[in-house]
């Protein structure tokens, strides 16, 4: 009897660890915020939701192509730097929730990306 709880405990928690994993993907092409030129930029934003990490990738068109990392906080809330070239960085931040999911990047330019889930 010990054994089949045991076992039916494990099937239980493995269900559920599955579902917590589960993937979500999120996507947004858009135009920089401000004035001068970043209002011409167009950037392309790629975010993976697994569980409580995110992977994201940013492409301004005519630049090489940039990646971040980081984990949902309280709320979705997220918070990050990603690596661009010369030793630079731009701020990345946002929240990833149902119904508001936006990331913004904020460095030469900022983009402000409303996520649309896939």
């Amino acid at each position: 009897m010990l054994r089949i709880l045991s076992v039916a405990t494990a099937a239980i928690l493995a269900m559920a660890g599955a579902a917590l994993a589960q993937q979500a993907t999120y996507s947004w092409t858009g135009a920089g915020q401000g004035s001068g030129k970043c209002t011409g930029y167009k950037m392309t934003v790629d975010v993976t939701v697994e569980g409580t990490a995110v992977k994201g990738r940013f492409q301004q068109e005519g630049r090489p192509e940039r990646h971040f990392e980081a984990a949902l906080g309280q709320g979705g809330a997220i918070k990050t730097k990603a690596k661009l070239d010369g030793g630079n960085s731009m701020d990345v931040k946002g929240t990833i929730k149902d119904g508001e999911s936006r990331i913004i990047l904020d460095g030469y330019c900022k983009f402000d990306a409303k996520l649309v889930r896939k």
